[in-house]
């Protein structure tokens, strides 16, 4: 879904409904995929807004006043040629067979009923949006854009055959590519003009899926012409039924893409035309360390005879006739299941001893022998299973492992996807609601025991009034667009707390917001608003990997403290943080990383190093703020190492406002 979302994001939608509340509701779902979006309030108001503007997608209703969703579609479609391949998806509240033909007729992508189901929403958006990343993968290579052209200027292929299995009709790029005339054609049973090779399983699918289920079935085909010539033609065949659901006819549309399509592609339909795939996912092993170390030439013939040691080795074991090269070291199998395991442990152990055998072997590249070493990731169960494999991948290069068995593995992100999009949306209305607020928890003098900071940390109150901590939706937020308009909330909430306590008020800010020049704007706006309070701001910096400009970090650094505002370093002790980072920010306050903290009651080691950290302080003049002290033994170790804030729930919870007000 990431990357469907990053790509949508790119196109302008133009979006034409005429009901505002059905408007409404759908724009909300549109925002979340969409950053450019036209909205057309009938199908003249969409035509004039298509012709004036540049248009990827069209998503549209059906019924509307003054000119109809499909009539629309149709206007634009005989503009030009080029506006025939505009995707377009069809919305209606009604399922009537007219309409539907109607759409297939005019070539939309994708017919959905109202009320729209998010799931069936995003399946049609992901195969529309995965047609528009192929075009746009094509104009990265001249020659593949030229043949892509050539290919997309000429007329769909296009035939209908009879019940009885005679072909009816077909047009001229039909008799182009099967080298038969129009007189063979016509009349002549389609399985001795067509010419499809598939086997046994793929026919057997295709019979299946028209006459029995009568659905349409997709898939490529191989098709040879009457001279002998071989096309893989991108195919889509529907059974046409009357009112009866009885079928009268077949209709059949092809792409040739024999010139352009790429490996992933042929491997993704081959799977589909599979009973029950199984999928091996290969990478070659560290292959970013091979990009680094050769150059590009060297790369790809790395890559090129891989493949071929790799289609050499598995030859003739489980049916498997094809090794597919997807890149980035990237290669996939597949075959029947029945066919590869009919038991599951020796077919993953057969696996296994192909990766151990593939370690004792090397590649020749002309200058030196590579040794060649993989990770294998098997999917053979559930849906989906070519996106589990490719996920079992990347779980092998965060684990460090070079095997799994990755079942499941894209329902499971396909779930985390949709729980993401919840909580956007329930951030979205929580923002428009007023329902982002700050809760403020005690910083505590361990010399008085009083409280003499408060740190601002975020919330999110739910409609039902449940209060939820950042760790719920702030991380979703980031990879959205509200995480600035969260950070603006907390910054406004946060000097606006200095009015009601006479203590320092800290806010956390990470690198995001700093390098982010809107937010910088906002804060120096709101030291200048509040020039004699803001003695008492305290910027804890969370101080991470993903500062990405340290000179715009060090001039933010250097312009707050001239309004008197103090730095502090958050969760020092642990992770990114070090002692030379010290010299970048320059702060007045470190606070020690909760997970030391919590662990010096048992852990020799954490107490060790919070001895380190406090003797550095002492001889930099810093103060150090203990976090996670969540009892009196915890505060007495940390009070006796001399320590000058405790932050915890032995002190004091996170609270409204109006619960620290002076």
């Amino acid at each position: 879904m990431s990357d469907i979302i990053k790509f949508s994001k790119t196109l302008k939608l133009l979006y034409v409904e005429d009901h505002r509340e059905a408007r409404d509701a759908m724009l909300q779902v549109l925002n979340e995929f969409f950053d450019d979006i036209t909205i057309a309030f009938d199908g003249e108001d969409g035509l004039d807004k298509f012709q004036s503007n540049k248009i990827d997608l069209i998503i549209t209703d059906v019924n509307m006043p003054k000119m109809d969703g499909l009539l629309m579609v149709e206007k634009i479609r005989s503009t030009t040629t080029t506006n025939t391949k505009i995707p377009v998806i069809v919305l209606s509240a009604f399922n009537e067979t007219d309409y539907f033909l109607q759409s297939i007729r005019i070539g939309v992508e994708g017919y959905l009923l109202k009320p729209i189901e998010l799931a069936q929403f995003m399946n049609i958006l992901n195969k529309v949006v995965s047609r528009l990343m192929l075009v746009e993968e094509s104009r990265k290579n001249e020659n593949i854009l030229k043949q892509y052209k050539e290919i997309t200027d000429k007329s769909s292929i296009v035939s209908i055959i009879g019940v009885d299995g005679k072909i009816k009709y077909a047009n001229d790029a039909f008799y182009a590519m099967s080298e038969y005339t129009k007189e063979e054609v016509i009349g002549t049973p389609y399985n001795s003009i067509e010419n499809y090779s598939g086997g046994k399983v793929v026919g057997e699918t295709i019979f299946n899926t028209l006459l029995v289920q009568k659905e349409i079935w997709q898939g490529i085909l191989q098709f040879t012409s009457k001279n002998g010539k071989v096309n893989y033609l991108k195919t889509t065949i529907k059974p046409i039924t009357d009112k009866e659901n009885s079928i009268v006819e077949f209709i059949v549309l092809r792409d040739n893409i024999t010139e352009i399509m790429n490996p992933k592609k042929q491997l993704l339909d081959a799977i589909k035309n599979l009973k029950e795939p199984v999928v091996v996912y290969i990478k070659i092993e560290e292959f970013h360390t091979i990009e680094e170390f050769y150059d590009h030439e060297t790369v790809e013939k790395i890559q090129d005879k891989t493949k071929k040691y790799l289609q050499d080795a598995i030859k003739g074991y489980c049916n498997i006739s094809k090794v597919y090269k997807l890149g980035n070291g990237e290669y996939a199998m597949t075959s029947e299941k029945a066919l590869c395991m009919p038991q599951k442990k020796a077919f993953i152990s057969k696996l296994k001893e192909f990766q151990a055998l593939t370690r004792n072997n090397k590649v020749n590249i002309g200058v030196v022998d590579y040794d060649i070493s993989i990770i294998i990731s098997v999917a053979f169960e559930n849906d989906n299973i070519f996106q589990s494999a490719k996920l079992g991948i990347n779980e092998l290069l965060k684990s460090k492992q070079n095997f799994i068995i990755a079942n499941d593995y894209a329902r499971k992100e396909h779930d985390k996807a949709e729980k993401n999009m919840q909580t956007i949306s329930m951030v979205k209305e929580a923002i428009d609601n007023n329902r982002i607020v700050s809760y403020y928890q005690a910083i505590i003098d361990n010399k008085t025991q009083k409280a003499v900071k408060y740190e601002s940390l975020v919330r999110l109150i739910k409609d039902d009034g449940e209060v939820l901590s950042p760790y719920f939706f702030l991380d979703v937020a980031k990879r959205g667009k509200y995480y600035s308009q969260i950070t603006d909330i907390v910054l406004i909430n946060s000097f606006n707390a200095l009015k009601y306590t006479d203590t320092d008020i800290s806010i956390n800010l990470s690198a995001i917001d700093i390098e982010k020049e809107s937010t910088r704007v906002t804060i120096f706006n709101l030291l200048s608003q509040n020039s004699e309070k803001s003695h008492r701001v305290v910027f804890e910096l969370l101080e991470d990997e993903s500062v990405k400009n340290m000179q715009t970090m060090k001039e933010f650094i250097r312009d707050v403290k001239k309004f008197g505002v103090k730095i502090a370093i958050d969760d020092f002790g642990t992770g990114y943080s070090n002692f030379e980072r010290l010299l970048d920010y320059q702060p007045d306050i470190l606070k020690i990383d909760g997970s030391l903290v919590k662990n010096i009651v048992t852990d020799p080691y954490s107490l060790n190093v919070l001895e380190t950290i406090i003797t550095f302080a002492k001889k930099e003049k810093l103060q150090v703020i203990a976090e996670f002290v969540e009892n009196e033994e915890i505060f007495n170790i940390i009070n006796a190492l001399g320590i000058d804030f405790s932050q915890g729930y032995y002190f004091a919870k996170p609270e409204p406002l109006e619960s620290i007000s002076k």
